[in-house]
């Protein structure tokens, strides 16, 4: 099993930026990809940045420029770097790892608000 803790989400204003963090633990060695995921209430939870073991990084279109996925290996963290945020980026943010099996990891969840 892997659990994954995130935190770094909260309130901020646009055109702002914020760093979520990722950390896992347990069999961390089986995960292959790691990403971050966010949900608005009532939608359905829309990937925002994949990144793979072999460091090639997927960006939804509409956080491209904006948004930074990167690892630390040492820590088995990773992070979300979001910068120029706009209102649009409100939702709940949730890390998201893919082990051998294939098995699916899923962070509690973090709030970001974007709001003047």
């Amino acid at each position: 099993q892997v659990q994954l803790v995130e935190s770094g989400g909260g309130l901020v204003q646009p055109g702002g930026s914020l760093r979520l963090s990722c950390a896992a633990s347990g069999r961390t060695f089986t995960i292959y990809s790691m990403g971050w995921y966010r949900q608005v209430a009532g939608n359905q939870r829309e990937l925002v940045a994949r990144l793979t073991l072999g460091g090639s990084a997927d960006y939804v279109d509409s956080v491209k420029g904006r948004f930074t996925i990167s690892r630390d290996n040492a820590k088995d963290t990773w992070y979300l770097q979001m910068d120029s945020l706009t209102f649009e980026d409100t939702a709940t943010y949730y890390c998201n790892a893919v082990a051998y099996g294939p098995l699916t990891f899923w962070g509690q969840g973090t709030q970001v608000t974007v709001s003047s």
